[in-house]
């Protein structure tokens, strides 16, 4: 019998600190849905080609593959509170810098730095919060995730009503950096406990397992915590390496569409650019849905099953918005969409966690740096292929994607359910 019916099921206690803990996803989310529909916005100011556009995905990948070495080591040397705190601040630089810049090189370089800020934050908070909440991890990070692209919802419609108020896009991104500020603050203040310090700890105690060991043993019904023999091993190492695949599959799809689903709305109907770039709206919407009904089905039903069903719903909504020539139909694609995105890199990255006991700040560090690679390919490739094909053909690349992460999601639950695995 699998342990998650023969054990209590595990329970999310929703304390000051977990709820701190969200705010950083708060400013993600903001972030990340705002600026992506307005990238297209961004190119035409500029006077630069879609692929030179979606270089600024580029940016955020090369932010994150610098987060991904120096968040450990942001953790060592002045604790997760200050590294939480710390990269936050950076961020809202990054974003004056971004919101400022009057070329090109300008705005590379300040989502340069926002990313690096950002990926720091995410990865300090998203440990903490794993091991702060125990057996319940799975179910903190994805509710965290939800209420990062719940206020981030707001994003996509906050800049198309400024778009559509002659305003500009700009001021709808620049909210960023005043929820960066409240989230610095709220962090700071923080009680202080195992997972968020009152003072950093000695480089030794940093290192070794701590709450995370327990949550990694112990959340949804994952093995490796209690894999000893030889094959118990091979199989934590195998399902954290497909859990890492369907991270960057995850982060592709959701980035991709983000930044360009605006131009395939501005291609395919009749929509102005102001409408257009509320549409991302929809998908930002299904996505906080979702979370915020799989977080607690993830106590229930084994996450590795519910990751790889999320994939075939994503295929369902790509095939939706794709069709569409009609603004309300390709809402309700990206709407769709949104329930399968939504699930992905939550239960994905709850899952490497719990795969990879005790070595919670390092595997986070691997995830940042796949997930920047996703970044920086993904929007990049989709913005040359529109360029060549038009967006409509380059949107293509998406349901490869979604194929790629359903099966490695799929192999993922085989793996960790396995006799060798309980």
């Amino acid at each position: 019998m699998s342990s998650v019916t023969s054990l209590a099921r595990p329970r999310l206690v929703r304390d000051r600190l977990t709820v701190g803990l969200y705010t950083p996803f708060m400013v993600w989310g903001w972030l990340l849905y705002s600026f992506n529909p307005s990238v297209p916005l961004l190119a035409d100011e500029l006077g630069v080609s879609a692929a030179q556009a979606g270089l600024h995905g580029t940016a955020m990948a090369v932010g994150g593959l610098v987060a991904a070495p120096v968040t450990p080591r942001a953790v060592r040397w002045a604790g997760r509170r200050g590294a939480v705190v710390g990269a936050t601040l950076l961020l809202a630089l990054g974003v004056a810098a971004l919101l400022l810049g009057p070329s090109l090189p300008w705005t590379l370089a300040g989502m340069f730095v926002t990313a690096l800020g950002g990926n720091v934050m995410i990865a300090s908070a998203q440990v903490g919060l794993s091991e702060h909440t125990g057996p319940a991890a799975s179910a903190a990070i994805t509710e965290a995730n939800g209420v990062g692209s719940s206020v981030g919802l707001l994003g996509p419609l906050a800049v198309g009503a400024c778009v559509s108020a002659g305003w500009g896009w700009r001021a709808g991104v620049a909210v960023t950096i005043v929820l960066a500020v409240a989230a610095a603050v709220v962090v700071a203040r923080s009680p202080h406990t195992t997972a968020l310090p009152a003072r950093r700890r000695a480089r030794a105690a940093e290192l070794a397992p701590v709450d995370g060991a327990t949550t990694a043993a112990t959340t949804a019904d994952t093995v490796a915590g209690d894999a000893v023999d030889g094959t118990g091993r091979r199989n934590a190492r195998l399902a954290a390496g497909l859990f890492l695949t369907s991270i960057v599959a995850a982060t592709a799809l959701e980035n991709a569409t983000t930044y360009w689903a605006t131009d395939l709305v501005l291609s395919r109907t009749d929509a102005g650019p102001g409408i257009a770039a509320a549409t991302t709206a929809g998908l930002v919407a299904g996505m906080s849905a979702m979370r915020f009904v799989v977080g607690p089905l993830s106590l229930r039903v084994h996450p590795a099953h519910l990751l790889a069903a999320s994939f075939g719903i994503a295929l369902v909504g790509w095939a939706v918005l794709w069709t569409a020539t009609d603004v309300g139909v390709a809402l309700a694609g990206l709407v769709v969409a949104g329930f399968g995105y939504g699930a992905q890199y939550p239960l994905s990255i709850s899952l490497l966690l719990a795969a990879s006991p005790g070595q919670g700040d390092r595997v986070q560090a691997r995830a940042t740096l796949a997930g920047a690679l996703a970044i920086g390919v993904a929007p990049f490739l989709l913005g040359a292929l529109a360029d060549a094909f038009g967006t409509h053909l380059a949107f293509l690349v998406v349901p490869v994607l979604a194929v790629l992460g359903g099966v490695v999601a799929f192999l993922g639950a085989r793996v960790v359910r396995s006799p060798a695995a309980l």
